[in-house]
């Protein structure tokens, strides 16, 4: 048999949560079509069948990372390091490039090189302004060119992806590149793009994949056991994810205010689950009575956000917003666990948090249950000493 660790990396909204819950079969890391939705590493573990002449049965445990970016605030920092502690016990790295981005970062490098005929109409300085200012190594005598936000954009873009290829540089185990969502890209542009990326790096393997249809993730899972060694399972062969089931549950909520919210909201909010108290053990009722209700699991949690124009933004008018994302949330909760919730939501300004380390430090779900259970001990020897 062989086991192993296989790290997750990608740019944002490069689908790593979205190929993490294909290859589990199960909701393992919420998805949202906003950057920087995952802020913890996650573990999705895959039972892997031997396959005769092809390859032995093996355990992956999967972990997907937070997209890998520039830090910026505390937060950010944070998340760099879940990448960081991610690459120290890796036996493989996947490498995520959204194959449409990369198409239209070539196609924009392409048509920006390629001599044009000069244009009759020159827009205005004032008109052009409005929208980007014009780029610093722009000649002052030159007019303003319509194309010069893209410029900045791929800049920016080239500046991001450099820095991730960075943290693989110095790695002593295969990275596979896997370009992502090619169910959306024409199958003419998918070579000369990989052509492209292999002189950016000596990789191990290079699978295009769609997780959204499927596509190549049997081929993906095969070469992976193939480089991972032999070993013994690390979680049992029923679990499909180290997460506790109380941060599940705090995604499952900002995965609600993600879709319900918009702007500056989704990133400068944060969940905390106050109360979780699972249901009485189920007790049969006599043959013949009315069957007894699915057990009732009452949750009570906080939205922590940095304003109070974002508290107003998250309750809504007569709590109308607040509504819709503990409606949506339920719904998914209940799926989870099983059972009906009860679930009860507000909202506390925490100015500036993204800022405080000690507050990021504490959303961690490991220093959460780390907490918990010296609450819990410190209750269990107050009950003694009674």
């Amino acid at each position: 048999m062989k086991s192993g660790f296989v790290a997750i990396l990608g740019r944002p909204n490069a689908g790593k949560s979205t190929l993490l819950n294909a290859l589990t079969g199960e909701k393992v890391a919420i998805v949202s079509a906003k950057p920087q939705t995952t802020r913890n590493r996650i573990a999705g573990v895959v039972e892997v069948e031997a396959k005769k002449g092809v390859h032995p049965a093996a355990q992956i445990v999967f972990v997907d990372t937070p997209g890998v970016h520039k830090p910026g605030s505390q937060l950010d920092r944070r998340m760099l390091q879940e990448v960081y502690e991610a690459l120290e016990t890796r036996d493989v790295v996947l490498v995520l490039m959204d194959a449409t981005r990369r198409v239209q970062l070539e196609s924009a490098a392409e048509s920006a090189e390629t001599p044009r005929a000069p244009s009759l109409r020159v827009p205005s300085v004032a008109r052009v302004g409005d929208h980007e200012p014009p780029s610093e190594d722009a000649q002052p005598s030159s007019p303003p060119l319509l194309r010069e936000p893209e410029k900045h954009q791929r800049t920016n873009w080239a500046s991001e992806d450099e820095f991730l290829f960075g943290l693989i540089r110095k790695l002593d185990c295969p990275v596979f590149l896997v370009l992502t969502k090619i169910d959306l890209v024409p199958k003419d542009h998918l070579l000369p793009l990989i052509d492209t990326l292999t002189r950016q790096f000596n990789f191990a393997q290079i699978i295009p994949i769609s997780a959204r249809k499927r596509d190549n993730l049997d081929l993906l899972v095969s070469k992976i056991v193939e480089a991972l060694p032999k070993g013994e399972r690390y979680y049992p062969s029923d679990q499909y994810t180290d997460q506790p089931q109380r941060f599940m549950v705090a995604e499952l909520i900002r995965e609600s205010i993600l879709v319900e919210t918009g702007e500056e909201v989704p990133y400068a909010s944060a969940v905390v689950i106050e109360r979780f108290e699972e249901p009485k053990p189920f007790v049969p009722r006599k043959k013949g009575a009315v069957p007894a209700r699915p057990p009732l699991t009452r949750i009570a949690a906080a939205i922590y956000c940095e304003r109070d124009g974002q508290k107003a933004i998250l309750i809504g008018k007569g709590g109308a917003k607040l509504k819709e994302i503990g409606t949506g949330a339920r719904k998914k909760i209940e799926s989870l666990l099983g059972t009906r919730v009860f679930l009860e939501l507000h909202v506390i300004v925490e100015p500036n948090w993204r800022e405080s380390k000690s507050f990021v430090e504490s959303l961690d779900w490991r220093n959460q249950m780390e907490r918990l259970g010296v609450e819990q001990s410190t209750e269990a020897d107050s009950e003694e000493g009674k």
